[in-house]
């Protein structure tokens, strides 16, 4: 979804949107949290190792998540 479609949304799809957005930042850090768990154990038990970098393959995922949630969260505050 980008900018023109947030722009796009009703006043309570935007809210919707947004209520889906903090959610979506609750689980973003757990599995953050997860994977990084995952590659301290992957590190203390067999060195450095696929699972070591894992974490990395998420973290743009997490950011685009955070962009949208931004963006929504603009858009919001431009409404009120």
């Amino acid at each position: 979804m980008n900018l023109d479609d947030i722009n796009a949304l009703s006043d309570e799809e935007l809210l919707e949107a947004a209520r889906k957005a903090k959610t979506s930042k609750s689980y973003d850090a757990v599995i953050i949290g997860l994977l990084l768990g995952v590659s301290i154990y992957s590190i203390i038990t067999n060195g450095f190792g696929l699972l070591t970098f894992l974490p990395l393959l998420y973290f743009p995922i997490a950011s685009k998540n955070e962009k949208h949630r931004k963006a929504i969260l603009n858009a919001l505050k431009e409404r009120k």
